[in-house]
């Protein structure tokens, strides 16, 4: 929904809510950059550019109160020093939180939130020695004038009577510099480009051993962009500019603290801001995802509209093979082809962006976890390129925060009891993003204390969540399953954090209704690993069609390694699950639909069995028949069409057939934690050959 949808400036206002977001991550970024490295003065910098764009973005969208903050958290900024970088840190990320909650309601058009607590903690930074020492010399520096002669001030006079605004122009010379003439000259030069230079002092001759330049300009550019125009790094510090005649106060566009490189500029706009003359956001079209999705499924529709045309083609080909228009026919199609699989290539990846997106935003909910529980841990981040669609990615942000979450609170140890385990007093949570086959897999592993089935059963027992004799019998594996319970908790106090027993259910409800699993792999005193495996929501697949009684389904043929081709014969059993010698090694068979009594029905002469990629593992699924390789468009199923989870979606052929897309990590887990058949365990849409499935109204 686009608000202010009758207001001329919607659009610049929809525009910054979106660049802002990328402006409060970096904002995270450098405070956790400076917390770790507080003699770094580029980071301070860098905050500082980042608190001047979003000042000048909201003051341009008519945000005063978000503007005006932001404006003083720049002073403040400027005025810190860094042996203040503890005090910058806090004032940072709390910037960042208020700034993100006033966000929210300019969006919402709702209460802004309080901001006395952060502007405290402004005016405490500002009172300290480094920022009386800062007014004191820029109190020294406007009081000491230059003097321009009658001339210099007639022809500012002149420049003001056409319009140009006339600036006094003071550039302070960097320590670093030891060609002060050479400086002068980059700086003059500098201005020209922007401005009438009217005068300066002190002359060439005189500029030896000069600390500082004056210059009187007269210019139709901002003061921003005089400053940022004077700022060289390794030559001049930084500048000052009072327009000529009210050198009263200084310009609070540029930071006072000895700033070495460009301060971006303030425009009119809200667009990504740097240094240059170019900026690189002039080549990027921000366009809503509602509009994508609409191209993808009008791409999807003629994907249908080219099955059809190939079943008609292959209809005429069979009743007039010696036409001469049949090859004209055939070169149209195959050139329509082309271009439409380059077409949906081409939408597919619009929709695709890097998983670091959201990972990025990990480092700051584990310095703040952390800090909560009073623990030292660090996050290694890996597989940040993987490709994820937009939509897959907005979807696990919330279960990959409740597991990092959990991983701190549950899983790591205390810094003294890490040292007493031998560990590393600081430890470590893992993120890793990566495709396999056609699922994504996101695990979060940490080398914490792990889970103890065992603890884990009796404080279940404890809760009345299960029974001592349920424990007795319960396997490692359903051990596991009680933290997914609702309202259960291994903690042993509530804090913010845990103990309400509110996070996991909440991670495998959402997993599930994105036909997802989740995998745990803990060793007790090592660690734990969580790993979520959900399908690559694509909304067009290459796939394997095939029929299981008289059924029509499909699967990405990615995911099939091989097809092998048996009897019921060759196949045997090992204790509950059925087998076949394959190349002399024996692959786990898994059949679904309803289960075959072998008994009462004959065994069918050949079967079709499609070998699964489990990471270094197969599996076999058992099939009747094949049907061939298809292009298909995804349809999404809800739960109320589809009574069963071993179904993810749907498509419909060029004839008209609907053929029902396995959810292949369903189909696993079930293999896996049963080890038998899943044909009984959640019966499959029912079908009449080349009908449409039997779903729930």
């Amino acid at each position: 929904m686009t608000p202010f949808r009758d207001d001329p400036g919607a659009e610049m206002r929809e525009l910054f809510f979106e660049t802002s977001q990328e402006l409060l991550q970096s904002l995270n970024d450098d405070a956790l950059k400076l917390e770790r490295s507080p003699q770094d003065g580029e980071v301070v910098r860098s905050i500082r550019r980042t608190m001047h764009t979003l000042k000048g973005d909201a003051a341009a969208c008519g945000f005063k109160e978000l503007s005006e903050l932001a404006h003083k958290l720049e002073d403040a900024l400027a005025e810190g020093s860094a042996a203040d970088a503890g005090a910058l840190v806090q004032l940072s990320l709390s910037a960042a939180d208020i700034f993100s909650a006033m966000l929210v309601a300019y969006r919402k058009r709702t209460t802004l939130p309080d901001t006395t607590a952060i502007k405290q903690m402004v005016s405490k930074l500002a009172s300290g020695p480094r920022a009386t020492r800062s007014k004191r010399k820029a109190t020294t520096s406007k009081n000491s004038g230059v003097m321009w002669t009658e001339g210099e001030r007639k022809s500012a006079g002149a420049a003001k009577a056409d319009g140009k605004s006339i600036f006094h122009v003071v550039a302070y010379l960097d320590q670093l510099c030891a060609m002060p003439i050479a400086a002068r000259q980059m700086v003059a030069s500098q201005l020209a480009s922007i401005a009438q230079v009217i005068a300066a002092r002190p002359d060439e001759q005189s500029a030896t051993h000069a600390k500082k330049f004056d210059f009187l300009i007269a210019t139709s550019a901002a003061e921003s962009t005089v400053n940022s125009n004077c700022v060289i790094p390794t030559v001049i510090s930084h500048a000052e500019c009072f327009p000529h005649g009210v050198e009263a106060a200084a310009s609070a566009d540029i930071a006072r603290g000895g700033a070495k490189f460009p301060v971006p500029t303030e425009k009119s706009g809200v667009a990504p801001e740097t240094a240059g003359p170019t900026s690189v956001a002039e080549n990027i079209l921000r366009v809503g995802t509602e509009r994508i999705d609409n191209v993808l499924n009008l791409v999807g529709e003629l994907i249908i509209a080219k099955s059809m045309m190939q079943q008609s083609m292959q209809e005429f080909t069979r009743r007039y093979p010696k036409d001469p228009l049949r090859a004209r026919f055939s070169d149209a199609m195959a050139f329509q082809s082309r271009v439409l699989n380059d077409l949906q290539r081409s939408v597919m990846k619009i929709r695709m962006v890097p998983v670091e997106q959201l990972f990025r935003r990990f480092p700051r909910i584990v310095h703040d976890t952390a800090k909560s529980c009073a623990k030292q841990v660090k996050i290694i981040i890996r597989g940040q390129d993987t490709d994820v669609d937009k939509s897959l990615l907005d979807a696990i942000a919330e279960p990959l925060t409740h597991i990092v979450r959990n991983a701190i609170s549950h899983g790591i140890e205390n810094p003294r009891e890490r040292e007493l385990a031998g560990k590393d007093p600081t430890g470590t949570v893992q993120l890793d993003a990566y495709h396999q086959a056609n699922q994504l897999i996101v695990e979060i592993k940490d080398d914490g204390k792990g889970i103890d089935p065992v603890k884990l059963k009796a404080k279940a027992v404890k809760e009345n969540v299960i029974s001592a004799a349920d424990a007795e019998r319960m396997s490692t594996e359903e051990a596991f399953d009680l933290i997914y319970r609702p309202g259960f908790s291994t903690a042993e106090q509530i804090t913010e954090i845990s103990g309400r027993g509110v996070g996991l259910d909440v991670v495998r409800n959402v997993l599930m209704r994105m036909k997802g699993t989740i995998e745990i792999d803990t060793t007790p005193g090592q660690g734990t690993t969580f790993r979520l495996k959900l399908p690559l929501t694509l909304a067009i697949i290459q796939a394997l069609m095939f029929r299981i009684e008289h059924r029509l389904y499909a699967i990405p043929l990615n995911a099939v390694a091989e097809i092998a081709r048996a009897q019921e014969s060759d196949l045997h059993r090992v204790d509950t699950t059925e087998v076949l010698q394959l190349r002399n090694r024996v692959l786990p068979l898994v059949r679904v639909g309803q289960r075959r009594n072998s008994e009462l029905e004959p065994r069918r002469d050949k079967i079709f069995i499609l070998v699964l990629n489990l990471g270094e593992r197969k599996l076999g699924l058992v099939v009747d028949a094949l049907e061939g390789e298809e292009e298909l468009v995804i349809k999404a199923l809800d739960d109320h069409t589809v009574s069963t989870d071993l179904v993810s979606s749907a498509s419909i052929l060029g004839d008209g057939r609907v053929v029902l897309i396995m959810n292949l990590a369903a189909v696993i887990e079930r293999f896996t934690r049963s080890g038998t058949d899943v044909s009984n365990s959640g019966s499959l849409p029912r079908a009449t050959d080349g009908a449409a499935p039997e779903v729930r109204q």
